[in-house]
């Protein structure tokens, strides 16, 4: 299996990435970034990337494919709307279009969020749901993956330095969360391993959340 991720260096992508790393049936794994992983391992592979919404720098990098995991994101915190597409939207749907292209039956799971959806109030979630709704009807294959709380484990760390003292704060209570509110808790690589599992044996739904997460 040859998987291509983007956002490897954010929290999701850093689990996603170790478990890519750790699958037997993964043969490479493609990072598509600006700045360097500071990961080194034989499957590992990167590229860089100055513009996300023009791939055709790395084109024939993307050839050959048999997934994309799009955990490339950013909070919505003192964005407008206009800001937020751009990363939330016009990123994804080039990266989507440009594989699209490579071969249309790859498997794309963009990653979203809890909450999303196309008639809410709130800015980031109908940005991500035109998103999720555009990657899956471009794709047959195509996944939206909406986690709610992440458990960071192995030692993942959020780029976003208040996620890490509220991660740090919650550590504690995340046993008790996982008794209460299961299927509201899942860990960074226990989404990893369901990226795989959609490559693998795809899933009855194309929303996955926490509780298909595990």
């Amino acid at each position: 299996m040859r998987v291509i991720l983007f956002g490897a260096t954010g929290m999701v992508g850093q689990g996603v990435l170790r478990e890519c790393l750790l699958a037997p049936d993964v043969s490479e794994v493609l990072v598509v970034t600006r700045t360097p992983t500071g990961v080194h391992h034989a499957k590992l592979r990167e590229v860089t990337l100055a513009d996300f919404t023009d791939l055709s720098p790395i084109e024939a990098d993307l050839a050959g494919a048999d997934a994309c995991f799009y955990c490339l994101g950013v909070s919505s915190v003192g964005m407008d709307e206009a800001a937020y597409t751009r990363v939330s939207y016009d990123f994804p749907m080039a990266a989507a279009r440009a594989l699209h292209r490579q071969n249309p039956d790859l498997t794309f799971i963009y990653v979203s969020g809890a909450g999303t959806d196309a008639n809410s109030r709130l800015m980031w979630s109908r940005v991500k749901a035109r998103t999720e709704n555009e990657v899956m009807a471009l794709f047959p294959n195509g996944y939206a993956f909406r986690p709610g709380f992440i458990q960071p484990t192995h030692g993942v760390r959020s780029k976003v330095g208040w996620y890490n003292t509220a991660y740090t704060i919650a550590a504690p209570l995340v046993p008790l969360l996982r008794r209460v509110a299961g299927n509201y808790v899942t860990s960074t690589d226990a989404v990893g391993q369901a990226m795989l599992r959609a490559v693998r044996t795809g899933f009855p739904r194309r929303v996955v959340t926490n509780a298909d997460m595990g």
